[in-house]
């Protein structure tokens, strides 16, 4: 069985934080899992959010036994989440799964150029919060025979396919930033530490806690990295 020894037990901490909240939107999620020498990469996609959420996660050393080997799996986001020993800083890789659609397309490993634009934190998270009540405002006007899934699902891609500030960056990725505890507000955020770069057909907001990836619609797969 392959054991991941993380670097230390904020890592291991870290990680299971983000395996829970993707188990919060779909208790049955799958993560894909790359690694190399002492670099792990935890790829999930949030039910509904229409993104890629990318966890770092430094490694001590790459496996047991050190083995000097890469990762490539796709394993079940709650097994993954109970083998998290916290205090051990370890977490054994389960059997692989049979993974959704989206593990066999990721975002391009290299080609990112910075993109300009982008609000500081505060504002991404202003922009959240505005958008969250003006749905619910929308909501709560309707009568109740108009709150159908349809008219909700309708609203809600109106919302959340705006843009932010002045970059092509939809709302629902730096909400999906937010509901994932990417845009924490627990410590200061430096307008650098939040960048948006982007790839071809692929958008990608990068910050100290993870990272989102959106692929923009009507670009057909340009970019796009099937590995």
């Amino acid at each position: 069985m392959t054991v991941l020894h993380l670097a230390d037990d904020t890592e291991a901490a870290d990680l299971a934080a983000f395996l829970a909240r993707l188990l919060h939107y779909d208790r049955s999620a799958a993560v894909r899992l790359q690694a190399a020498g002492t670099a792990l990469a935890v790829f999930g996609r949030p039910a509904s959010f229409e993104v890629l959420a990318v966890r770092a996660v430094r490694l001590a050393k790459p496996y047991e036994n050190g083995l000097d080997v890469t990762l490539d799996v796709t394993v079940s986001a709650g097994e993954l989440l109970e083998s998290v020993d916290e205090s051990a800083a370890t977490a054994r890789v389960p059997a692989a799964v049979t993974g959704p659609p989206w593990a066999g397309v990721l975002p391009p490993r290299g080609g990112w150029r910075a993109e300009p634009g982008l609000p500081p934190a505060d504002s991404l998270r202003a922009t959240v919060a505005e958008a969250v009540a003006e749905f619910r405002s929308r909501i709560e006007e309707l009568a109740a025979d108009q709150r159908t899934r349809g008219e909700l699902d309708r609203i809600g891609r109106e919302i959340w396919s705006r843009t932010v500030g002045r970059t092509r960056l939809p709302v629902r990725a730096v909400h999906a930033a937010q509901s994932l505890g990417f845009l924490s507000s627990s410590a200061a955020s430096p307008a650098g530490d939040f960048t948006l770069y982007s790839s071809a057909a692929w958008l990608r907001l990068r910050t100290p806690y993870g990272s989102i990836a959106v692929r923009q619609a009507g670009l057909g797969t340009l970019g796009v990295s099937v590995r």
